[in-house]
């Protein structure tokens, strides 16, 4: 099951419409193209994991409770995305917190 973060942060080639679709066709199980989602990290020594939003397609998948909290639309722009939202979280939180910082702990 997918989960959507509140504050969802997009890669600066997402609009507002592009969203909606984005979004739409995932929940949907749509085939999507260069569209990479950024999720917390399966490993807890991690901060993020970044997963083509495909692989969300596999039966793995829908056993598994998955919160998503960027997207962005190819894996270079997904990288810049955690970079950005890593320099967000610290401004916030005064650390790394990201679970703090979306409000899951």
């Amino acid at each position: 099951m997918i989960k959507w973060a509140k504050n969802l942060f997009l890669s600066e080639n997402i609009t507002p419409k592009k969203k909606r679709k984005i979004i739409k066709d995932i929940e949907k199980g749509n085939l999507t193209f260069e569209v990479y989602c950024v999720t917390f990290a399966s490993n807890p020594e991690n901060l993020f994991d970044i997963m083509n939003a495909n692989e969300f397609l596999f039966p793995y998948y829908e056993k598994k409770e998955l919160q998503v909290l960027g997207i962005a639309l190819s894996k270079h722009e997904a990288f810049l995305l955690v970079k950005d939202m890593l320099d967000e979280i610290y401004r916030e939180t005064g650390g790394f917190k990201v679970r703090e910082y979306f409000n899951l702990n």
